[in-house]
């Protein structure tokens, strides 16, 4: 199975804030620059998204038909949510840093709870049975879904993901071939 994964485009918030699971806004003209860029480059495809309306917003102008899976959804980081990382205790950071598997940033999910929700979702995916597919999500979700398409165990793939810098520009389109996926996913 090819997935094509594509984080949503740039939301509407001040540089610097923390808004993993926050229902942002997208700027009109940078979903349409978004939209303009990506229809070429899409296949004809079944489109699942996260209903946070920065990807819901893009899914909707891409696709005529979207599933829309709460499992897809960027983490929960508590009260952490919609404050400036800079105002976040740097203890609080560094105690997530030396647990990031479970420590829960701002009383929210951990990266392992927010693991488990992506596989799921990949699993619904691959039950739909078809060929290939386009998912609109996060970066979050994007480099967990690549992390558990390794075969590693959800463990090692939730601190793989974790682990790995944060890359993938809004709007970016990601390949995923599922092919190699063990049974665990």
């Amino acid at each position: 199975m090819k997935l094509i994964l594509v984080r949503h485009p740039r939301p509407l918030a001040a540089p610097g804030i923390c808004y993993g699971s926050t229902d942002l806004p997208v700027a009109e003209d940078e979903l349409a620059r978004v939209v303009t860029d990506l229809r070429p480059l899409l296949p004809a495809a079944p489109m699942f998204s996260s209903p946070l309306q920065r990807c819901a917003l893009l899914a909707r102008r891409l696709a005529d038909h979207v599933t829309f899976d709460a499992d897809l959804a960027e983490m929960d980081f508590g009260s952490w949510e919609n404050r400036r990382w800079d105002d976040i205790s740097r203890a609080d950071v560094d105690a997530w840093a030396a647990d990031l598997l479970h420590y829960r940033p701002g009383g929210g999910e951990n990266v392992l709870a927010v693991a488990r929700r992506v596989r799921r979702a990949l699993d619904a995916i691959r039950a739909r049975g078809t060929g290939n597919a386009i998912v609109i999500c996060h970066a979050g979700t994007i480099r967990l879904m690549t992390a558990l398409a390794t075969g590693q165990s959800l463990e090692q793939a939730a601190l793989a993901a974790a682990a790995t810098p944060h890359q993938v520009p809004y709007g970016a389109a990601v390949p995923l071939t599922l092919a190699a996926v063990s049974k665990q996913l």
